[in-house]
């Protein structure tokens, strides 16, 4: 099977390569350290990819889309009819995701998943669907075992592609109405915490939605009671289709040695269930943000990560995934190509409290 094969050939980041890095960076004609979290972002990514010296990738962004039955409880502030929608806007390059990957000189590459509607007339669309939008978890599970297990291999299959045409970075992203209903359903079982400290407005919902959200949330979670320690349970009883895809992607990543950049509050739920099936696929994940999502806050200290910037956004798609890449690059700049103390006849410092003005 190809999601145990995957889970297998997941290695430990080379903690070698990431000396070597640091001790490359310290050579730079800078003090050492000085460039923060950056020095760790760039030792980080050549301790994932064993690529030393590693040359600047270029990006591709992922944007999975599928819509989610539970999204007919007025859980959300847009009709499901919205998903298909933005997916044609981000084909023709209108949405937010579409502008940010520019910066950065990413690709993005649109999947369906699991829109309710046929879209295979859209150019350059990727139809991997498996199923028209999930259940209504309020009356079944959300997806089959089998499609859950389908929905991760999609994933997987998309990045070995991605890697076999050379891309050595990914950032990932999602459309789906009715996602942080599921994302906040999959986190309040996955780490324990109350369905009311894990949910928020998402699309920007009013106080009365809110409460009616969290309560279908913990109606849905007394029906099926999903087992944290078995992750393909919890994701066919209360997960997405694109959700199952991020899954897939990280632990495909990491099967390739390959970074994924994490986007918001979607891709952290997958990220949740990724590392309970693999963790060491953890080591390969870079979180790029926290979102104003009060959950994903509460995923990101449970997973131990420390998101690259705080800006409040909530959009998804892949756009804060693609301001990490933009870090990630920068830093990786820098380390292929400042100039060494020797190289540029730059005096090294003579203490430990030197500092360079």
């Amino acid at each position: 099977m190809l999601l145990q094969n995957t889970i297998h050939d997941i290695q430990p980041v080379n903690r070698e390569l990431y000396a070597c890095a640091q001790a490359a960076l310290n050579q730079l004609t800078k003090p050492v350290g000085s460039l923060g979290r950056l020095e760790d972002l760039a030792a980080r990514y050549v301790a994932m990819t064993q690529l030393f010296p590693p040359t600047v990738p270029a990006a591709l962004v992922f944007t999975l889309a599928a819509d989610h039955g539970v999204a007919e409880e007025g859980v959300s502030a847009y009709p499901s009819s919205v998903t298909a929608q933005m997916v044609e806007n981000f084909i023709k390059g209108g949405a937010a995701i579409n502008v940010l990957a520019r910066q950065v000189g990413a690709k993005v590459r649109v999947v369906d998943l699991g829109v309710q509607c046929d879209l295979s007339h859209l150019p350059g669309l990727m139809v991997r669907k498996v199923g028209k939008g999930t259940k209504n978890f309020l009356k079944g599970p959300a997806m089959s075992r089998v499609e859950a297990v389908q929905s991760i291999e999609s994933g997987i299959r998309l990045i070995m592609d991605a890697y076999a045409e050379g891309i050595r970075l990914v950032g990932l992203g999602e459309m789906g109405i009715g996602n942080t209903t599921a994302s906040s359903a999959i986190t309040a079982v996955m780490t324990g915490r109350p369905v009311a400290e894990v949910t928020g407005y998402g699309t920007g919902v009013d106080a009365k939605t809110l409460t009616r959200k969290i309560q279908v949330i913990e109606q849905g979670i007394t029906l099926h009671c999903p087992d944290p320690l078995n992750p393909l349970d919890v994701l066919a009883k209360i997960g997405g289709f694109e959700i199952g895809g991020l899954v897939g992607m990280i632990l495909g990543g990491a099967a390739c040695r390959m970074p994924v950049v994490l986007d918001g509050f979607i891709t952290g739920a997958a990220a949740l269930l990724a590392t309970a099936l693999a963790p060491q696929c953890q080591a390969y994940m870079i979180p790029s943000h926290v979102s104003a999502e009060p959950g994903h806050r509460l995923v990101m200290d449970f997973l131990g990560f420390r998101p690259l910037l705080d800006l409040d956004l909530r959009l998804g798609e892949g756009t804060g995934a693609c301001l990490g890449i933009g870090l990630l690059q920068s830093s990786l700049a820098c380390l292929t190509q400042m100039a060494t103390f020797k190289s540029a006849g730059v005096d090294e410092a003579v203490g430990p409290s030197s500092e360079m003005v």
